[in-house]
């Protein structure tokens, strides 16, 4: 099992706070950074710093060495998809091929009317999501990039210099049906967010693999990856402490709030190796966790020494 590490920008870290987590994750055995692709958290966090996604990427690429690099995920609404797309060809470059290019159809509605985007129904976006990924394909590969989509279009766009990578990763997120198809389609990675139980990761799965089925490609070609909640400490004093605080701000008692998370990696090491082989049998082959905000650091040294290791000898 791989490993990644999520950060959510719009929790309030500062470059600094995100520059020394990729050196430890990087040290640590992590393969990748991934960075939430949003512009605040909710309508009182107007003092909540939340670093751009994409420039925050281009710094990461000249502070780190063979850390990945990616969004999970950027929304294809926030950007023009040629820009987006030249952009995520530049940063292959600046990062000498260590890119991976996290898309899906967009969902936080505060944000879309916040900066002035129209919020269209569900299937819309998904449309413009595959308008998207084929005007990315297309300009990536070819000299002068043409298409004609239900919602963008490109005409002689070039996009020079192509992306290191060929290809350069495409991760999808989503676990509706109308998404997994999109991802059967396109993605060379699909990645379940949500924080989604091993019940509900296995209803996504046998929805990508019934739109593989139908389109003639094999499922076990995409790499499976789940984005999750995880809580991990050494003893069990920090770890009543952490879930105490958490289950504070929820205003429930420490009890009912790991009840409500009975399958998400809460716990010593051991038990949380335990939680990731549910997911392992699943054929879950890249975790993503996110840590709680301000507690990143010990918990990449805890993964580094305890977790990674033995999830990998499994």
């Amino acid at each position: 099992m791989r490993f990644g590490i999520q950060i959510e920008t719009q929790f309030g870290f500062s470059f600094d706070d995100v520059r020394q987590i990729a050196r430890d994750a990087e040290q640590g055995g992590f393969e990748a950074m991934w960075v939430c692709d949003h512009f605040f958290l909710d309508a009182n966090s107007t003092k909540t710093n939340c670093l751009e996604a994409w420039t925050l990427l281009a710094a990461l690429t000249q502070t780190t060495k063979t850390l990945r690099l990616g969004t999970l995920v950027s929304c294809q609404s926030y950007r023009n998809p040629a820009l987006l797309a030249k952009t995520a060809a530049s940063l292959d470059h600046m990062s000498g091929g260590r890119i991976d290019f996290g898309i899906g159809a967009g969902w936080k509605e505060i944000e879309y009317r916040a900066y002035g985007y129209k919020f269209p129904a569900p299937d819309v976006r998904v449309d413009q999501l595959v308008d998207t990924i084929e005007i990315c394909r297309r300009m990536w590969t070819e000299e002068k990039a043409t298409y004609e989509g239900k919602h963008y279009r490109i005409e002689d766009a070039q996009c020079a210099p192509k992306p290191v990578q060929t290809p350069l990763p495409m991760w999808i997120a989503g676990a509706k049906p109308r998404l997994m198809r999109v991802v059967a389609k396109y993605a060379d990675a699909v990645n379940v967010g949500g924080f989604p139980s091993p019940d509900r990761y296995a209803e996504a799965m046998r929805d990508l693999e019934a739109a593989c089925t139908k389109i003639g490609r094999d499922p076990s070609a995409i790499l499976r990856s789940a984005f999750m909640f995880m809580m991990v400490a050494e003893r069990r004093s920090q770890l009543d402490e952490m879930v105490a605080e958490h289950a504070a701000r929820a205003k429930v008692s420490p009890d009912a709030w790991l009840a409500r998370r009975a399958h998400v990696p809460i716990g010593t090491p051991d038990q949380v190796i335990e939680k990731l082989r549910a997911y392992a049998e699943l054929g879950v082959g890249y975790v993503i966790p996110v840590f709680p905000y301000g507690r990143e650091r010990e918990m990449v040294r805890v993964l580094a020494e305890r977790v990674i290791p033995a999830t990998r000898a499994a």
